[in-house]
C-alpha cells in the first residue's frame, strides 16, 4: 500500500517561511520522481517544484523560483519544500506526488495560508 503524507502547513505572515514535508511509505522512494503541486481556492492545480530520482535535478515554477527549494532525503523517504519570502498568492493546499513510469501517487495535501 502506497501512502504519501504531507505536513508542515500553517498560517504565516507575508515574508515568512515554512518547510513542508512529505513522507512516503510502501514505495521504493529513491526510484520515484517527487513533485510538489498546489491548488488555491477556485484555481487549477499547478506544479510548484520537482526533483528527479536519478541525479536529483530540480525544476521550479517561475512564480516560486528563488524563494522555494525542493529537496529529498532518500534515507528518510521524505521530500521537502522550503518556502521563504512567502506571499499571499502562495496561499493554497500543497500536495506532493510520486511518479515512476506509469505509476503515480498523490498525498492528501496540507494547507498553507499567507496572511497578515
Amino acid at each position: 500500500q502506497v501512502q504519501l503524507v504531507e505536513s508542515g502547513g500553517a498560517l504565516v505572515q507575508p515574508g515568512g517561511s515554512l518547510r513542508l514535508s512529505c513522507a512516503a511509505s510502501g514505495v521504493t522512494f529513491s526510484s520515484y520522481t517527487m513533485r510538489w503541486y498546489r491548488q488555491g481556492p477556485e484555481k487549477e492545480r499547478e506544479l510548484v517544484a520537482g526533483i528527479a530520482s536519478a541525479d536529483g535535478s530540480t525544476n521550479y515554477a517561475d512564480s516560486v523560483k528563488g524563494r522555494f527549494t525542493i529537496s529529498r532525503d532518500n534515507a528518510k523517504n521524505t521530500v521537502y519544500l522550503q518556502m521563504n519570502s512567502l506571499k499571499p498568492e502562495d496561499t493554497a493546499v500543497y500536495y506532493c506526488s510520486a511518479k515512476m513510469g506509469i505509476f503515480a501517487f498523490w498525498g492528501q495535501g496540507t494547507q498553507v495560508t499567507v496572511s497578515s
